[in-house]
C-alpha cells in the first residue's frame, strides 16, 4: 500500500505541475505576473493542493492493493487461512492513520499559512512598479492600461534594455515612443524613470491628421508606483482559531472545508476494503469505475455542502452530518453486502 501510494502521489504532483505551470506561464506570456514569479506561484499552488493530492493517493493506494490480492486470488487464500474481510480494516487503518493525521495538520495549519504567504506574495508582486515586471520579448502594460511597453532585450541586472517600443494613452492623446536602447534610473526623490536614448516620438488624436513628431538623444519616462488598496482577508487564508473565534457562514464553510479533508481520506480507505472485492473471472474494470464515481460524488458533495453552508443554508455540524453521514451509511451498506454470510470474519 505504501509503495503504491507513492508512486501515485509521484504521478499526481507531476499532473497537477504541468497542468499548474502551463497555465502560469500563459499568464506570464501575456504580462499578467513576472517571468520571475512563476515558480513561487507554482510552489504555493501545489501546497495547497497538497491534502487534496493524499487523500486521494491514499486512497488510490490502500484500493489498488486490495483489488490486486482479489484479482490473483490471494484474498480467498487468505479467508481460507482464516482472515476474513474484517481482519484486513486493522493493517489498513494502521497504514491510513499516520498519513490522515498529516492531512488534517496540512489542511488545518499548514495550507492556510500557504494562502496567506501567497497573498502577500501576490500583493508584493501588484505593487511592484511597471518596470519591475519587464521581460524581453514580452509587452508590459500598467495597471491603469494607459502604457504599454515591450523591450527586445533586457541586462542580466535589469537596468538597460535594447529596442524599445512605449506606447501611451493620455488625455485623449496617443504617443508612441521607439529607441533603440534605454535603461532605469531611479532619482533622488525615489521616482523611477525609464531613460530612452536616441529616438523618436508621435503623439496625436487618433483620427486627427495633427501628429505631433520629435526625434531625441535622450527621453525620460516616468513610471509610477502602483497603489495596491487593501483587501479584507480572505477566510482560506485564517488560522482555525480565528476562524471559530468569528462563526459566520463563510467561515464555518471554510472550517468544514478543512476538516472534510481527513475525514474522507479515513472513510474512503475503509471503503476501500469492500469497494476492492472482485471476481476473478469477471472483468476488471467495473470496480475501478465504481471507486471513480464514488470518489467523484462525495467530493462534489462536499463542495456543495461548503456552498450551502457558506450562504447559511446548512449549519457546520448539519454539513458535516449530511456529506460524512451519507458516506458512512454508504458504508456500511457496502460492507454489509461484500460481506455478509460464512467469509464474514
Amino acid at each position: 500500500m505504501a509503495a503504491t501510494a507513492s508512486m501515485a502521489l509521484i504521478a499526481l504532483v507531476a499532473i497537477f505541475a504541468v497542468v499548474l505551470l502551463v497555465r502560469t506561464l500563459g499568464r506570464a506570456a501575456i504580462g499578467d505576473i513576472a517571468a520571475d514569479a512563476v515558480l513561487p506561484l507554482l510552489g504555493f499552488r501545489l501546497m495547497v493542493l497538497l491534502p487534496v493530492l493524499l487523500s486521494l493517493a491514499l486512497f488510490i493506494g490502500v484500493f489498488m492493493t486490495l483489488s490486486r490480492l482479489w484479482r490473483d486470488s490471494e484474498a480467498v487464500i487468505w479467508m481460507n487461512a482464516g482472515v476474513g474481510p474484517w481482519g484486513w480494516v486493522g493493517p489498513v487503518l494502521r497504514f491510513a492513520l499516520p498519513v490522515v493525521l498529516v492531512i488534517a495538520l496540512v489542511s488545518i495549519e499548514g495550507a492556510p499559512r500557504v494562502s496567506a504567504r501567497e497573498a502577500v506574495y501576490k500583493q508584493t508582486l501588484e505593487s511592484r512598479d511597471q518596470v519591475s515586471s519587464l521581460a524581453a520579448g514580452v509587452f508590459s502594460e500598467d495597471a491603469r492600461g494607459q502604457r504599454v511597453v515591450f523591450v527586445e532585450s533586457l541586462s542580466e541586472d535589469g537596468q538597460r534594455v535594447g529596442n524599445i517600443f512605449v506606447h501611451t494613452q493620455d488625455r485623449g492623446r496617443m504617443g508612441v515612443t521607439m529607441a533603440r536602447e534605454g535603461r532605469i534610473e531611479t532619482a533622488a526623490n525615489g521616482d523611477t524613470f525609464l531613460v530612452l536614448q536616441r529616438g523618436r516620438r508621435f503623439e496625436g488624436t487618433p483620427g486627427d491628421a495633427d501628429i505631433w513628431a520629435v526625434t531625441f538623444d535622450r527621453y525620460g519616462v516616468r513610471v509610477p508606483p502602483q497603489v495596491v488598496s487593501e483587501r479584507a482577508p480572505h477566510p482560506r487564508t485564517m488560522g482555525a482559531a480565528r476562524l471559530l473565534s468569528d462563526p459566520q457562514p463563510r467561515h464555518m464553510a471554510e472550517w468544514v472545508k478543512r476538516i472534510g479533508f481527513p475525514i474522507s481520506a479515513l472513510l474512503l480507505c475503509l471503503l476501500a476494503v469492500p469497494l476492492s472485492y472482485a471476481n476473478p473471472r469477471a472483468g476488471r474494470s467495473l470496480n475501478v469505475v465504481f471507486a471513480i464515481l464514488i470518489y467523484v460524488a462525495y467530493n462534489n458533495f462536499v463542495g456543495l455542502s461548503e456552498g450551502w453552508i457558506s450562504h447559511g443554508g446548512l449549519s457546520a455540524t448539519q454539513g458535516l452530518l449530511a456529506t460524512h453521514g451519507a458516506m458512512l451509511i454508504v458504508l456500511a451498506a457496502f460492507y454489509w453486502h461484500r460481506f455478509r454470510g460464512p467469509w464474514a470474519r
